[in-house]
């Protein structure tokens, strides 16, 4: 993280002074349907995002013993997590428009799945496929947020779009792991919590199936007026055109008058 705060130092202000107001709050974008259930359905999916990171290892610690090798299902996740971006982030550009959040969709699912699935693993090695699994998705969600926005709000708008959606996610993504250490202390074990935090990934992840048909809508309705604008911009120009033919057989009829 220190490396990026250096990072940052690089980079040159491309903005006027004093840019316009909605240059940093632009609520525009939500005008957007599809990106307000979007802004909410993710968000709504994340309250147990950081459960398996943040418990995992003590989970392990008491269901296989202090000695076990604990660390490395972090590491797992790690490293499929960064296979998992490239993967889909390439799979992502032959999706056509707004049916990329399917594949948000089917990440949230297993990961919903995956944290059901790690208290029932009583075989270190079936943790680890859970964790392989877990990760790989991570990173499709991960990768394919950008492509996301820009298919809903267009290109001019879509670091607004991500800087009010990581806002909202910040919420749930905290109250996640002290919920679960809560729930630890009361019961005696972090069964119970992982089965909770599997849940909202699948709410959330049902919840954004809901994006492809409202955008699909709102297009059909956009095309439907298109048309109905055509159509009427036709009738204007088809009725100057008569108006015009009658004015030159009047202004004939009136120089052949004149003539004789």
């Amino acid at each position: 993280l220190f490396v990026l705060m250096l990072a940052g130092f690089t980079y040159k202000p491309l903005l006027p002074a004093r840019p316009p107001a909605n240059q940093v709050f632009n609520f525009n974008i939500w005008k957007s349907v599809g990106y307000r259930i979007w802004a909410f359905g993710i968000p709504a999916a994340l309250y147990g995002y950081f459960v398996p990171y943040v418990h995992l290892m003590k989970h392990v610690e008491e269901r296989f013993g202090p000695e076990t090798n604990k660390e490395v299902l972090l590491l797992c996740i790690g490293i499929t997590s960064c296979i998992g971006r490239f993967i889909f982030g390439r799979v992502a550009d032959y999706v056509p428009g707004v049916k990329k959040v399917y594949l948000q969709v089917t990440s949230f699912f297993v990961i919903g799945l995956m944290s059901m699935m790690i208290p029932l693993c009583n075989v270190f090695g079936g943790l680890i496929a859970v964790c392989l699994l877990m990760g790989l998705f991570d990173g499709c969600f991960i990768s394919i947020m950008a492509p996301i926005a820009f298919e809903l709000v267009g290109a001019n708008d879509v670091s607004q779009a991500i800087g009010f959606l990581l806002g909202l996610m910040s919420v749930p993504m905290t109250v996640g792991p002290p919920v679960a250490g809560f729930l630890r202390d009361r019961l005696g074990s972090y069964d119970v919590a992982f089965y909770l935090a599997g849940i909202p990934p699948i709410f959330g992840g049902a919840l954004l199936c809901l994006i492809p048909w409202v955008e699909a809508k709102r297009r059909r309705r956009e095309k439907a007026e298109a048309q109905e604008q055509d159509a009427e911009l036709s009738t204007k120009m088809l009725e100057k055109h008569q108006l015009l033919a009658v004015e030159a057989e009047a202004s004939v009829r009136q120089d052949s008058i004149s003539t004789c």
